[in-house]
């Protein structure tokens, strides 16, 4: 079915996640630690919500959030009930990665450190219990045939070696989440005669 409808309206152009919108109990916590941990920064807020614009993103907004109050029970997706596991934030660098990995040790929202081979990610918990992923990617021109194999594993991450690997500084990539410089609007002009 799904396979019939790709074939008869084609398949949907996306190039990325815009923004993703959680439910909240308590926003000015989620405010606290989105800016204070992650440094996020309110880009909109009304009574009982917030949007956040993640650091260096040109997004409008990257993270919405509303409130739905203290007696919310917390989500019981994957242990009773479908729904969203983590999702996922892309930083440019290993220095970067390994100031998170200390900033969210701090706040004791750390949940984990894993090696996939093509990338290098964190996970951790917001103040709900909603998990998210920090995650940096091996650029495609560094990548080696024990990377791409190791993809289907799961590794304790070791950060400094992948460091001393890669250097602190390398950007990540494979082309995710990496701006392009906009055309000139001389390429998108329409000649008039």
């Amino acid at each position: 079915m799904i396979a019939n409808a790709i074939a008869l309206h084609g398949a949907m152009g996306v190039h990325r996640l815009n923004h993703a919108v959680l439910y909240v109990r308590d926003v000015e916590q989620t405010k606290a630690f989105y800016e204070g941990v992650l440094g996020f920064r309110v880009v909109m807020e009304m009574p009982g919500a917030a949007f956040f614009q993640a650091p260096g993103s040109n997004n409008d907004h990257d993270l919405g959030t509303f409130q739905i109050g203290s007696a919310a029970a917390p989500s019981d997706a994957g242990r009773g009930t479908v729904g969203l596991y983590h999702l996922a934030w892309e930083v440019d660098t290993l220095a970067e990665l390994q100031r998170l990995a200390g900033a969210l040790r701090a706040s004791g929202a750390l949940a984990g450190a894993s090696d996939h081979g093509t990338t290098k990610s964190l996970y951790a918990h917001d103040p709900d219990g909603l998990e998210f992923e920090v995650v940096w990617i091996i650029p495609a021109a560094l990548l080696n045939a024990d990377d791409l194999a190791a993809r289907s594993t799961i590794r304790p991450l070791d950060l400094p070696a992948e460091i001393a690997r890669f250097g602190a500084d390398e950007l990540g990539g494979v082309g995710i989440s990496t701006l392009v410089a906009p055309r000139s609007s001389a390429a998108h002009s329409v000649p008039t005669t």
